[in-house]
């Protein structure tokens, strides 16, 4: 401990290149705060407060000196704790450009497309499409043509996505992030003041503001990196900021803070949290858990994908898409890329790059959080680590949201989602075919939207022997969000499916056993909505079945025997 404690020092960060060093601050004081307070950066702004409108949005670059790079994403500020940034560096969009350097593409073509008006939400906006221009240079694409980025129309109206403007009606700013794009089709863009309706293509494209990918732009400064490569680690007397390395350490940490009476302590990953639940009263001691090796790292075999409590959703989703031919059957990786695909819709990214699986399923099992990711889990008959009175236990998920409220002496350790295999008989397990669907639906299709109601199914099914029909083996019907006070199966519906064959006699009996679970609490808004779209979902994954006969509906996979 005391070589460790040698290492600890002040809080030390950058914004926009300018060292910031600071001896002493009040744990919970926000970058947004900071910055507001008491730089000269002021373009972030607060807005909601809760992570959902991107005002205060700003590129948080993080150095690996082990592989010597750079990893640059947007984060709330409003929501960032300032003592998480340390040893990082933050991009606002003053650090783009300003008046007196000159400006960067990214506003002179926000001024020229006519994408800002009253000016609140553009800071933001600049960030947030800054960040994808950055990433996309890392990324193998074809080099793009002279004055274009590596993103496509797609990736790029995206970028925005989750930054709320009250002004505009989004086209300008579209148009504006779209002609940084490879593959935009010039004549599709909106009015702008770089050129007139009646120009030539060829016309257009040169008196576009000049973007050069190869321009150089340091996120990270050289001076954070050689403090990184000695060790940045809080004074933890100062800051009452402690950053355990093991979960070891951890325990004994929390075992300490019980002999200290009235003490308030809390697990930090990332603070996206309190967008949601609001915090009234501070905590005495702040542990931050991303230094731990085993909540913030990824295992797969051939049995089973395991995460780490502390990972971040952004992290997860492209874990879950890469590539593992070597490790993964095809029937897998479609599963996996099925539930990347759902983790999109949830937050917006600023929020998903550094909030984490193990802090969503957390305030689900403590606050009753309508969790798209706890539904899913429970769908694939999930799993879970935890640490409770300092004994560790596996523990299925649906077990986990139904026990008491965790307290901040309780540990998520990880999630694992296991690997099916067949029920089926070998003879007959190259007929065997699953499905596997997510649904949610919310208020908007992307961006910080709570669903009404969200599900998950899962099934295992064969062709019968003697007629053209399906033979359920196996089958997991997951709800959630429709006011109850965790997600759920509808267990009476599965044992109703199970060895039966699949007609419009038993879709209606099963329905009828699905009604009969989702059932809203008293007081819950739209509960006839939530308890007609868990019918709608069950109907929309079941009925192409009894339709195409023994040829199973698309989404069926063939498993790889």
């Amino acid at each position: 401990m005391e070589g460790r404690e040698a290492e600890e020092g002040s809080l030390t960060f950058a914004v926009n290149g300018e060292r910031f060093e600071l001896p002493s601050i009040d744990p919970s004081t926000t970058l947004l705060e900071f910055l507001r307070s008491q730089t000269r950066y002021k373009s972030v702004k607060l807005g909601c407060g809760e992570g959902g409108c991107g005002a205060c949005v700003v590129l948080l670059s993080k150095y690996d000196h082990v592989h010597d790079q750079v990893y640059d994403y947007t984060v709330s500020s409003c929501l960032t704790l300032l003592c998480s940034i340390n040893g990082c560096s933050i991009t606002t969009t003053e650090g783009l450009g300003n008046c007196k350097d000159g400006f960067h593409p990214i506003h002179e073509r926000f001024a020229g497309f006519h994408a800002s008006q009253c000016g609140f939400c553009t800071p933001g906006m600049c960030v947030s499409l800054f960040s994808a221009l950055v990433n996309a240079e890392k990324t193998d694409c074809p080099r793009p043509p002279l004055g274009f980025s590596k993103l496509t129309v797609s990736e790029a109206e995206k970028a925005v996505v989750g930054n709320l403007c009250r002004c505009t009606g989004y086209r300008s700013i579209a148009d504006a992030c779209k002609s940084f794009a490879a593959n935009v089709d010039i004549e599709d863009l909106g009015l702008n003041f770089f050129w007139k309706n009646e120009d030539s293509k060829e016309v257009k494209l040169t008196r576009l503001p000049s973007y050069d990918p190869n321009h150089q732009f340091h996120t990270f400064p050289e001076f954070l990196k050689k403090g990184i490569k000695l060790g940045m680690i809080l004074n933890r007397r100062i800051y009452s900021w402690y950053s355990p390395t093991s979960l070891e350490e951890l325990q004994c940490l929390l075992e300490s803070f019980e002999n200290e009476k009235g003490i308030r302590v809390k697990l930090v990953v990332s603070n996206t949290g309190t967008g949601y639940y609001k915090e009234l009263e501070k905590y005495d001691k702040y542990i931050d858990l991303r230094y731990i090796p085993e909540l913030t790292g990824i295992k797969r075999d051939h049995t089973s994908i395991q995460i780490g409590a502390g990972v971040t959703i952004t992290k997860t989703i492209e874990s879950l898409r890469e590539d593992s031919s070597d490790t993964f059957k095809e029937q897998h990786k479609t599963v996996l890329s099925k539930i990347a695909n759902h983790l999109e819709k949830i937050a917006s990214g600023f929020i998903r790059n550094s909030a984490s699986l193990g802090g969503n399923l957390v305030m689900a099992q403590r606050n009753r959080f309508p969790s798209d990711i706890a539904t899913i889990l429970i769908a694939l008959d999930s799993t879970v680590d935890v640490i409770i009175s300092y004994r560790r236990e596996t523990i299925k998920l649906e077990k986990f949201l139904e026990m008491p409220a965790f307290d901040s002496k309780s540990i998520l350790v990880n999630a694992k989602i296991p690997l099916w295999k067949p029920t089926c008989n070998a003879s007959s397990r190259k007929n065997c075919k699953i499905m596997f669907e997510t649904y949610r639906a919310s208020p908007r299709p992307l961006g910080n939207a709570l669903s009404y109601l969200n599900a998950a199914f899962f099934a295992e099914l064969s062709p019968c022997k003697t007629s053209d029909c399906i033979t359920v083996n196996s089958i997991h019907l997951a709800f959630g969000a429709y006011g109850s006070k965790h997600a759920t199966r509808a267990r009476n519906a599965e044992e109703f499916l199970v060895g039966r064959t699949l007609d419009h006699d038993v879709l209606y009996e099963t329905i009828k056993l699905v009604r009969a679970t989702v059932v809203p609490e008293d007081g819950v808004s739209s509960s006839s909505y939530r308890s007609s779209l868990a019918v709608a979902f069950l109907f929309e994954f079941l009925h192409p079945l009894i339709k195409t006969g023994a040829e199973i509906a698309n989404g069926g996979l063939n498993w790889l025997y």
